[in-house]
C-alpha cells in the first residue's frame, strides 16, 4: 500500500553514501529519536483520525513505528534504521535488571518489543531480510509468522496512510524548536521530519512537535494539546545507551 507512495525519509543517514560517514553510535541514536516519534506518531495518528485499537495502544504505535520504516526508506537505510531502533529496545532491556521490570506498565518488556520489531521489519520481505532476522537471532518459530503478521499490519496502518497521503501536502504538522547550526541532534532530525511529512501528508487537525526540558528521557503524545513533545534529555539518554551495547 502506502511504500508506493513514500520512498525517502528526511532522515540524515537516509542515502547510502551518507551513513558509511556516521559511526555506529551516531547511526544508533537518530534511528531511535525516529523510531521514537514515529511510535509518538502512531499516537497522535489514532487520536487524529479517531483510529479503533483492538488492544493496547502501545502495542499499535510499536507497529506503526516499524511500519514507517519499512514505507519511508530505500532498503539499505530501511535495514539500517531497523537494525538500530530493535538495538534500542534490547539495550533498554539490558539495562535494567528483571527485578525493575515493570511488568504493570501499558509498554511490553523492552526484550518482546525487540523481537516484535524484528519480526514486523523482516515480515515487510522476507526474501530480501532473511540475513537481518538471522543475524538478529529471530527464531525460526516466530519467523514463520512474520509475514503475515506484517500483512495485518499493512490492512491497518497502511489503509489509514494510504489516506491522509491521498490529501496530499499541507501544513498540518508545526514544528517548535531549535533549528539550524545551533540545534540539537534531535532537533535537527525533528524539524527535517516535519518538513517531509508536511511535503507528503495532511493530517485532520493540527499537530504540534515540540522539544523541551523535562528533567527525563522521555517522549510522549499529549491529547490535550495534540502534541508530540520530545524531551531533550531523551539524547544523552540514547548516547549512552548506544556506549553500554
Amino acid at each position: 500500500m502506502f511504500k508506493t507512495l513514500l520512498l525517502c525519509s528526511a532522515l540524515t543517514l537516509s542515502t547510502a553514501s551518507h551513513a558509511q560517514t556516521l559511526d555506529d553510535t551516531q547511526d544508533f541514536v537518530e534511528a531511535n529519536i525516529l523510531g521514537i516519534f514515529y511510535h509518538e506518531l502512531g499516537h497522535a495518528l489514532i487520536d487524529i483520525e479517531a483510529l479503533p485499537v483492538f488492544g493496547q495502544e502501545e502495542d499499535a504505535a510499536d507497529v506503526a513505528s516499524i511500519f514507517l520504516i519499512d514505507a519511508f526508506f530505500e532498503e539499505e537505510a530501511a535495514q539500517n534504521m531497523a537494525w538500530n531502533a530493535a538495538l534500542g529496545f534490547w539495550a533498554e532491556a539490558n539495562s535494567q535488571s528483571h527485578d525493575d521490570i515493570a511488568w504493570w506498565d501499558v509498554h511490553g518488556p523492552d526484550e518482546q518489543r525487540f523481537f516484535n520489531t524484528v519480526c514486523l521489519f523482516y515480515g515487510a520481505d522476507p526474501d530480501r531480510r532473511r540475513d537481518f532476522a538471522h543475524d538478529l537471532d529471530l527464531p525460526d518459530d516466530r519467523a514463520e509468522t512474520c509475514a503475515e503478521e506484517f500483512d495485518l499490519a499493512d490492512a491497518s496502518w497502511g489503509a489509514v496512510l494510504d489516506e491522509i497521503s491521498e490529501r496530499g501536502p499541507g501544513d498540518s504538522l508545526s514544528y517548535t524548536g531549535g533549528s539550524g547550526n545551533s540545534a540539537s541532534l534531535t532537533e535537527q532530525i525533528l524539524a527535517a521530519e516535519v518538513e517531509f511529512l508536511n511535503e507528503s501528508l495532511t493530517l485532520q487537525a493540527e499537530l504540534i512537535i515540540s522539544v523541551e526540558s523535562c528533567d527525563e528521557a522521555n517522549a510522549f503524545y499529549d491529547p490535550e494539546t495534540v502534541e508530540i513533545i520530545f524531551c531533550e534529555e531523551f539524547e544523552d539518554h540514547l548516547f549512552q545507551l548506544a556506549q553500554d551495547l
